[in-house]
């Protein structure tokens, strides 16, 4: 399906899913803990985490290590559920605006007890991606180049479709890379934060479409034409709605139920 027709979809979701809006305070919390669990569990996974979705959630929930894991797996699941609360709070917040503290505390909180010393911290060093001939700015232009990504939120999120502004927040994050390590996770915190902040879905990405993922991306910053990752985004913001569906019992029109 064409972007354009995606993104219609999506609002035609969005109208049906307002109209069971405003949720109780404990459905509320459900749903997030049902998000945070499964964007958590996805995003790690992602990047090699072995952790399955019980044990994640056994590990964010009871606090209790699994045996036979690394250790560095259940740092990770503790420290994204952490990113995942701050991301609601600040995408919820009455005076939201974009800034570079929120990025940097969002890689912070997910990346603290893996390795204090960088977390929340810039790059100082030159960093190489596997799998890509692509090269990340130079540390001295991380700075630079994050003050200009957020000054570009700032204007975009005024005009800008909030599904092309998430996919857009995602990609160039991953692009300037600013971090030594953790660009993803933090990158997908900031588009879910951007789509909380519009009344739209969490967004969790499969770790069987990783490739399609990592190609969508790829594609994209080679052609310069950021509709592949775009459409990617949008597709998988759909099946995030329709999976919200199921569990309010919400009813699509019956030729996308089919789908």
């Amino acid at each position: 399906m064409e972007l354009k027709a995606l993104l219609t979809r999506i609002d035609e979701y969005k109208k049906v899913i307002d109209n069971r809006r405003p949720l109780q305070k404990a459905e509320v919390k459900q749903l997030d803990d049902y998000f945070r669990i499964g964007l958590t569990y996805t995003s790690n996974a992602l990047e090699g985490n072995t952790l399955t979705i019980s044990e994640t959630k056994v590990i964010i929930e009871d606090g209790i290590t699994v045996g036979g894991k690394p250790l560095k797996d259940c740092f990770e699941a503790v420290g994204h559920a952490k990113a995942y609360d701050f991301m609601l709070s600040a995408a919820r917040a009455d005076d939201f605006t974009f800034s570079e503290e929120m990025i940097l505390t969002l890689h912070r909180l997910f990346y603290s007890k893996l390795d204090e010393e960088n977390a929340g911290k810039y790059r100082t060093i030159q960093v190489f991606i596997s799998g890509t001939e692509y090269v990340p700015p130079t540390a001295d232009e991380v700075r630079t180049q994050m003050k200009e990504f957020v000054s570009e939120l700032n204007e975009k999120i005024k005009t800008q479709h909030p599904v092309l502004l998430s996919a857009f927040a995602h990609r160039r994050l991953v692009d300037i890379h600013p971090f030594f390590d953790g660009n993803g996770r933090t990158a997908r915190l900031l588009m879910n934060l951007i789509l909380v902040n519009k009344g739209y879905q969490i967004v969790s990405i499969p770790p069987i479409l990783r490739t399609e993922y990592i190609n969508a991306i790829i594609s994209s910053r080679r052609s310069g034409n950021f509709k592949k990752f775009e459409t990617f985004i949008a597709e998988c913001l759909i099946e995030s709605q329709k999976d919200y569906c199921r569990m309010f019992r919400i009813k699509l029109p019956n030729k996308d139920r089919e789908r």
